[in-house]
């Protein structure tokens, strides 16, 4: 992810103010950080750079402080800080909201969220991104993954009332939202269901768009919580429904919270209740890039399937080995099947396999058909969790591998490197794939790998022993030739 260093702080009313634009903000030394954040006029708000806070306007004396945040950490390098207090609507008031922003590549989103007495009502932490595929005007598919990062909004979240439950509304880029409803009945709240919009008008994100407007994935997912319990998932949740892709991790909320104050009791996920996920993958790590990783055992072969309708439209067999470079540490990361999910989706023109897990948060293999008569492998897309807890993330959609004809399948049992960049190679192992024209649910004739293709030794050995005979003839002549001379006198 690319961090902005520039933040923005919105109002309610027009125009936006930049604190960046604030000559406090820039020529202000960042020597400590905040642990009180003072009561601002509705519609103001207060920036923390580097540890220090930058008002906007002059704040009123206050002693609110966050229940809720632990003594802090030292300030990262490099990091921004930014507070923001809205103004109120009736009955709710939105107190303190901070986004860290600094070397990590994912972006974290925290909610606290008050009521009009200034008692938290709800809690949230999270970590989110959407793969959207839609049709191009070219009748073929693109794939794009979407980061809730700067500028986010939170308009529309509400602790509820009587007849409504809490709710968390984020808006962020250009034209996305995001809002996840709660509800109770005793002794469990439910985090009840997922509305997610896109916007395929814009066309800097969607670009060559079929079908413009704006689209509502609903899900419902049906959580249930005990009351004063909160909610944990550090493990990659993934939800799939009309070509959207939405992947939460790192996830900490309550709603409901009772007496203002958050409680310590954590309600974990099923995932990470799961001793399966503990260990899916094979890490190593080495402190250098141009230190060659310790030779790792070969991935376990895993079989993987897409469907459309009742039948089978994609194939593909491989062991799968991970290797990537990330701030100067090598990792090789082992993709064990048993605890892989995958999914995906066939068109006639292109076809894609996404496996995730607990680590590797997705892993997109994307096909397409060229000249009408082959397909190859076009594009990959990845995030990854490293062992040091960042998340690595990459996508190339110009690639050119596993070529094949349209009706058969494309094979290499050996080893093989598919290099997606610099910092990001896949090796595969006992390679089969068929992403097209599948029939009964069984591979069609195999198209062998140069690797595997051992009949071209034959020309060469017989090559390599012409060459040697026509040169032990040429010795043996030349040889002959010299004692021939010796056997006559000058007279």
């Amino acid at each position: 992810m690319v961090v902005n260093q520039k933040a923005r702080a919105w109002s309610p009313r027009p125009p936006a103010v930049r604190f960046a634009d604030w000559p406090e903000a820039r020529t202000s030394p960042a020597p400590g950080l905040m642990t009180r954040a003072g009561a601002a006029r509705p519609g103001s708000c207060c920036a923390l750079v580097g540890g220090r806070r930058v008002p906007a306007s002059a704040p009123r004396a206050s002693s609110l402080v966050s229940p809720l945040l632990p003594p802090p950490p030292p300030p990262l390098p490099l990091g921004i800080m930014v507070c923001f207090r809205l103004a109120p609507v009736p009955g709710l008031e939105l107190a303190l909201l901070c986004l860290v922003l600094g070397a990590a590549q994912s972006y974290a989103l925290e909610l606290n969220l008050t009521n009009s007495e200034k008692v938290t009502c709800l809690y949230a932490k999270w970590q989110m991104n959407f793969t959207i595929q839609y049709e191009t005007t070219n009748k073929t598919n693109n794939t794009v993954t979407i980061s809730a990062h700067d500028p986010v909004t939170y308009n529309g979240s509400s602790c509820g009332d009587d007849h409504n439950g809490p709710k968390i509304a984020v808006q962020f880029q250009s034209g996305f939202s995001w809002i996840v409803n709660f509800t109770k009945s005793a002794p469990n709240y439910f985090i009840d269901s997922i509305l997610f919009s896109y916007d395929t008008r814009d066309n800097t994100t969607f670009p060559d768009a079929k079908d413009k407007g704006l689209f509502t994935v609903a899900d419902s997912v049906e959580v249930s919580v005990p009351l004063n319990n909160i909610f944990r998932c550090k493990s990659l949740l993934t939800h799939e429904k009309n070509h959207v892709v939405q992947h939460y991790w790192d996830v900490l909320v309550q709603a409901f919270v009772q007496n203002g104050t958050v409680s310590k009791k954590e309600f974990l996920c099923e995932e990470d209740r799961s001793p399966t996920t503990a260990a899916p993958v094979i890490h190593t790590t080495v402190p250098s890039p141009t230190t060659t990783p310790a030779a790792k055992e070969k991935p376990e072969v895993g079989n993987y399937s897409v469907s459309k309708g009742n039948s089978t439209c994609l194939l593909a067999t491989m062991g799968l080995q991970l290797n990537v470079t990330q701030d100067k540490v090598a990792s090789i990361i082992n993709i064990n099947p048993n605890t892989t999910g995958f999914t995906g989706s066939c068109q006639p023109n292109t076809a894609q396999l996404r496996l995730n897990s607990s680590v590797v948060k997705y892993l997109d293999f994307v096909f397409a058909v060229k000249n009408e008569n082959r397909f190859y492998l076009k594009e990959v897309n990845a995030s990854i969790a490293l062992a040091n807890g960042s998340v690595f993330s990459t996508a190339n959609k110009n690639l050119s591998y596993w070529d094949a004809p349209l009706g058969s399948s494309y094979m290499c049992n050996k080893e093989q490197t598919v290099s997606v960049s610099e910092n990001f190679q896949i090796n595969t192992f006992r390679l089969r794939v068929q992403p097209f024209n599948v029939k009964e649910g069984v591979y069609s004739t195999a198209q062998e790998c140069s690797l595997d293709d051992d009949t071209i030794l034959i020309p060469i050995i017989v090559g390599a022993g012409l060459s040697g005979l026509i040169i032990v003839i040429v010795i043996a002549y030349l040889i002959g030739r010299r004692k021939s001379y010796a056997g006559y006198q000058t007279l």
